[in-house]
């Protein structure tokens, strides 16, 4: 409306009109009079003026704009067939584990777009996160604080232990964090989580150290640090920092009875073995682990006494150590002359106080070292020697590819396809083929979809029928840097799946994706 029409409006309707309104001005100034004149007219007796502390409680402004630029928001395309359900929980329990990361809801029943958090840990592009965030994942990409978005490579994978290390190219060298000591970290101490929980990239909450060296009973070496700190979905590696601006966990669990958010509950992995694992990552693109060769269970009172334990130095408390219910044939342990019955007390100079405890350790020694083992036979306390086994040849057969030529490792078990295993996968007595016992996490086997219980029938075009040609037959085309197509035979329908020595599909059709190796219908 212009000036000139207010203007009209104002003194259409004569003299009675304008004086109802003056009068109406009047009034309406005479109420805002004692407000008008300012402050001044007012009692000021009563304000209350708060005076701040002699000492300000610390916050973490200056901490958190030092370190926020080594946080990055990562998404990822990932495979519907390798998620344990929505949101990455395990099928309805109190823990979302792995952490439940954010999905973005897709029309396309293959392929889902999840997001997560991670950090840089050099200046040329390394960046950690976690598994569950990247398994599966057809294309990664990284986000930086600045908004810049790159590619990113899946370097390594450690399901056992939930960690990931990725890869992107920067034009320039990136700011990063180093990781603290997860072992100097008591609870009660403050702790920062800064993430992408629900994609809001860069958000920052605190909270502090509730315990640590948590078993949640989600994997086999879990030694979780639990924090108060809200962490929600989308959270999934990110970093957990300490006052003084060092990483002391990655951001992986949460409890969560009734499905929803944080309430409080919180897990990082701890730095120390996150250190651990991203070194072998960096490496080898795979962990290695220290392999003993022995079932221990926990002790309970009456078997302590049974097995004239000493009492615990705490009454009430369950006895430490860790029973031998068995020794695994041409194991290390066997070669100790450990036996069933056997209670482990120590392990290269550390207590051993569960069966848990002691697995955690021989895992984080290097195969071939030698280490001294404490344990207690029939009262008595006795010591012996032997060198740690590697974990992966323990567990596998003479079909394991644990590497191949040119040093690419393919990360799969391969077993003979016999009677007994084709009445097991209820397969038709002249099937013929090799099939897969085992697929290490993270490898690229595991990568390009490949399953325990998958039968392989070819590869490159030649049947196979024993774990050994298929080895060489791999090699072959590993040496050639080439990828390798194989014909598998799951769920009673046949599909093909290329695998390249990074992990990559290849050879398929372009609209099908890296994961139609993974659907029977193709």
């Amino acid at each position: 409306m212009s000036e000139k029409s207010v203007t009209n409006v104002c003194t259409r309707g004569g003299r009675r009109n304008w004086t109802k309104a003056l009068l109406a001005g009047c009034m309406l100034v005479s109420a805002a009079g004692p407000w008008a004149g300012g402050v001044s007219w007012a009692d000021t007796s009563s304000m209350i003026k708060p005076s701040g502390p002699a000492q300000r409680i610390p916050d973490f402004v200056e901490l958190v704009k030092q370190v926020k630029p080594a946080v990055v928001s990562i998404t990822s395309m990932i495979r519907s067939d390798t998620m344990e359900g929505e949101g990455g929980g395990m099928g309805g329990g109190p823990f979302p584990f792995p952490f439940p990361f954010q999905m973005m809801p897709q029309p396309s029943k293959q392929l889902i777009e999840a997001r997560g958090s991670g950090f840089v840990i050099s200046a040329d592009g390394y960046v950690v996160t976690n598994n569950h965030v990247v398994k599966g994942a057809t294309k990664v990409s990284v986000t930086l604080d600045d908004g810049t978005t790159l590619p990113a490579k899946v370097v390594g994978r450690d399901g056992k232990t939930d960690l990931a290390l990725l890869k992107v190219t920067p034009t320039q060298k990136l700011p990063f964090i180093e990781l603290g000591e997860s072992d100097d970290v008591q609870p009660g101490e403050w702790v920062i989580a800064v993430g992408n929980p629900y994609g809001l990239g860069g958000t920052v909450t605190a909270g502090i150290v509730s315990a640590r060296g948590r078993d949640i009973n989600e994997g086999p070496y879990d030694n979780f640090i639990q924090v108060d700190a809200p962490i929600n979905r989308g959270n999934s590696g990110g970093p957990l920092f300490t006052q003084d601006g060092k990483v002391v966990g990655v951001n992986t669990a949460i409890l969560s009875p009734s499905g929803g958010g944080s309430i409080g509950i919180g897990f990082a992995i701890p730095s120390d073995t996150v250190r651990s694992v991203v070194d072998q990552l960096r490496k080898t693109g795979h962990v290695v682990r220290g392999y003993l060769g022995v079932n221990a269970q926990v002790i309970s009172p009456v078997m302590a006494s049974a097995l004239n334990l000493p009492a615990p130095a705490v009454a009430g408390t369950p006895p430490a150590g860790a029973l031998v219910a068995s020794v695994s044939q041409d194991s290390p342990a066997e070669k100790a002359g450990l036996k069933a019955e056997d209670v482990i007390t120590d392990f290269n100079g550390q207590k051993i106080a569960t069966p848990h405890d002691l697995a955690v350790r021989v895992a984080a020694v290097a195969p071939g070292t030698q280490v001294t083992i404490g344990f207690v036979r029939a009262g008595k306390a006795q010591t012996a020697t032997t060198k740690i086994g590697n974990l992966a040849s323990a567990t596998g057969d003479a079909g394991k590819t644990a590497s191949t030529a040119g040093g690419q490792h393919l990360g799969v078990a391969l077993a003979p396809l016999n009677r007994d295993t084709r009445q097991q996968l209820g397969l038709p007595q002249d099937t013929h083929g090799v099939v897969v016992s085992d697929v290490e996490a993270g490898s690229p086997a595991d990568q390009a979809g490949i399953r325990p219980g998958d039968v392989i029938q070819s590869v490159g075009g030649q049947q196979v029928d024993m774990p050994k040609a298929a080895v060489s037959l791999v090699k072959t085309a590993m040496a050639a840097k080439k990828p390798v197509l194989l014909r598998i035979l799951r769920d009673g329908q046949s599909l093909f799946i290329a695998i390249s020595p990074d992990g990559s599909t290849a050879g398929l059709p372009a609209d099908n994706g890296a994961g139609s190796g993974d659907d029977d219908d193709n």
